[in-house]
């Protein structure tokens, strides 16, 4: 046997999914695909001091908690995590990846997330999905998801993926055949990012987001060549930039073809509506009338607004609400629907929360729903310095949650604590926070 492949016990999971063994040397080494309780044959792929990454070779004695995954590409593609974890287990782990962190990296003593809302839809549950296209020498084109422990090698996806809602698939065949050879009805790029979503009423039409290229592409030949789009809107590329891997790719979009069913482009959205229901009635909930308050009208902050679901639901409840975005097509989305739905006090600011925000503190409630990268690192100075009766925080890892909530600790108290599974298959899990100022006494 080389020294390369060795034999490990599988002692649990790690926040990105992989399994976690020791190595005979003690270091720690995760490996994909394995779960807790796995007897395992690995091979060693990349190797530092204090730990490795290794790809599994054998399974030598399967741990009773594995499942068959669905999907006959998950060997290989990296766009899931956890299809070899029964689903009620994958529940309890993100529980435990949400505790550990805030433990491990936030310091609260005794907090432990468990009951972690499931989502009504375990497979097709997708409305948005992003595909990666990459062009190849001699003319190939691939197109899916990045390989497993290979970022740079993509996985080519044909309908195989199970995440998406099956509009979403019947769309992304139809665009396959269609693109033409080399995709040369798409941006003459070697990389371009695809994602496509479902819009307009009830989600029946499908939009094409396409990341890449320079501008000025025409896509109305590709939209004449594929019915089942309604609009698509491009994102160029600047000079040397290669297509962004955020969440929801469309910032700077322009419509070049179609109708479109957001006019001012498309704007970050949860990608699960059915689990999200139930995230957003829970933020809702958690906001309340915050204590302490003796305003007729209480006000609020909606920080990283998005398209304004909370501060629309806020202000129709008789808030006066101050929305902060800095995405344009997001903020001009979010003035849009609460002009529309004639949502009260809601006002809109564009601009980076860091800097808009020290303006407008205090108010009753401060709502924060950072990226995944989670607050600027002034965000929690300005918001100590002029706090808010309470702070309900969204989260979409738990990392950056528990680094966020302990530098708020100085003023703050942690009050609830809840998860909810957006993204079944994968590690990925959201979570609301609800802080409680302090009184001076305490």
């Amino acid at each position: 046997m080389s020294k390369d492949v060795v034999e490990v016990h599988v002692r649990g999971l790690a926040a990105g999914g992989a399994g976690v063994a020791d190595l005979p040397d003690g270091r720690v080494v995760f490996v994909p695909r394995t779960t807790e309780g796995d007897q395992a044959r690995i091979k060693i792929e990349k190797s530092r001091p204090r730990w490795a990454r290794a790809a599994l070779v054998t399974l030598l004695d399967p741990s009773p908690g594995r499942v068959k995954p669905p999907c006959p590409l998950y060997a290989e593609c990296g766009g899931c995590q956890f299809q070899h974890v029964a689903y009620e287990d994958q529940l309890t782990w993100k529980g435990r990846f949400v505790s550990d962190a805030l433990t491990r990296i936030g310091g609260f003593e005794g907090v432990t997330v468990s009951g972690v809302v499931p989502s009504p839809l375990e497979l097709h549950y997708r409305n948005r999905i992003s595909y990666t296209l990459r062009r190849l020498p001699k003319g190939y084109v691939v197109a899916g998801f990045h390989a497993v422990n290979r970022p740079a090698h993509v996985v080519d996806i044909n309908r195989e993926c199970l995440l998406p809602d099956e509009r979403l698939t019947g769309a992304w065949m139809a665009l396959r055949e269609r693109w033409g050879w080399q995709a040369n009805l798409l941006p003459s790029a070697g990389r371009l990012r695809l994602t496509l979503r479902l819009s307009g009423d009830e989600g029946a039409d499908v939009d094409l987001v396409v990341e890449g290229g320079r501008p000025g592409w025409d896509g109305r030949p590709l939209f004449d060549a594929v019915d089942a789009l309604r609009a698509i809107w491009h994102v160029a590329s600047t000079r040397g930039e290669a297509p962004g891997d955020s969440e929801d790719g469309g910032s700077g979009a322009t419509l070049v073809a179609g109708a479109a069913a957001d006019p001012n482009g498309p704007a970050f959205t949860q990608v699960n509506d059915q689990a999200a229901a139930s995230l957003r009635a829970h933020v809702l909930e958690r906001c309340g009338v915050a204590a302490g308050s003796s305003a007729e009208t209480p006000t609020a902050i909606d920080a990283y607004c998005g398209a304004g679901q909370y501060g629309r639901a806020l202000a129709a409840e008789g808030w006066a609400v101050q929305g902060i975005e800095s995405d344009p097509s997001a903020a001009a989305q979010a003035r849009t629907d609460a002009d529309a739905a004639s949502a009260g006090s809601f006002d809109v600011y564009e601009g980076l929360v860091e800097d808009l925000l020290p303006s407008r503190l205090p108010a009753d409630l401060l709502v924060l729903n950072p990226p995944r990268s989670g607050l600027h690192e002034d965000v929690p100075s300005h918001v100590l310095e002029r706090p808010s009766s309470k702070i309900v925080y969204v989260s979409c890892d738990p990392a950056t949650l528990a680094r966020d909530l302990k530098r708020l600790t100085d003023r703050y108290t942690l009050n609830d604590v809840r998860s909810f599974d957006l993204f079944p298959q994968t590690a990925h899990v959201e979570t609301v926070a609800e802080l409680r100022l302090r009184s001076v006494s305490e």
